[in-house]
């Protein structure tokens, strides 16, 4: 995975509920890996903001161009490697990122519920309210044997962490 490696570097979708890390985590993988980092919640449209930060669910026609513009920048970064956020919560979400760049591999950050909620309830400025939670579990089809990834508990520190799924998608690539 990494861009010293003999092939060529991939493109990581890093996926879980909201609250797992993903905008944390992102970043220090890419940064670890060499590769540029692009944060999901920034292809959201603005209804999809708005909806949400309404404590309104999104469906799945709203995730639709959310997830074809994260498809698109995955696309655009075959064979030069990259990390970027999305829920990804269901497995159709993920066989369309893959239709769009079937290379992407994805990271499954994972975890407790009430670690997860605590974490939420504690950040600031997000339009992701911790209510919307229960949805998320609800929704969430963790990574199947068929798909490639990794799932990578999110206990210990962002350092922690971020060392436990480098190390996933450097044994997932080899």
């Amino acid at each position: 995975m990494s861009t010293t490696s003999r092939t060529a570097p991939q493109v990581v979708v890093v996926m879980g509920v909201a609250g797992t890390g993903k905008t944390t985590i992102g970043p220090l993988v890419a940064e670890a890996l060499g590769v540029p980092y692009a944060e999901g919640d920034d292809f959201h449209p603005e209804a999809n903001v708005a909806k949400m930060s309404a404590g309104i669910p999104l469906d799945d026609a709203d995730r639709a161009p959310w997830l074809d513009a994260i498809g698109r920048w995955a696309h655009d970064r075959a064979g030069l490697g990259g990390v970027v956020s999305s829920s990804a919560l269901k497995r159709i979400y993920r066989d369309r990122l893959r239709a769009a760049a079937p290379g992407v591999v994805f990271l499954h950050l994972t975890g407790d519920r009430q670690l997860i909620e605590r974490r939420m309830e504690a950040r600031r400025g997000h339009f992701m309210p911790t209510a919307l939670l229960d949805s998320q579990f609800a929704t969430l089809q963790p990574l199947q044997e068929d798909e490639p990834g990794v799932a990578v508990d999110v206990s210990g520190s962002p350092e922690e962490i971020t060392e436990r799924a480098v190390a996933a998608l450097r044994r997932l690539a080899a």
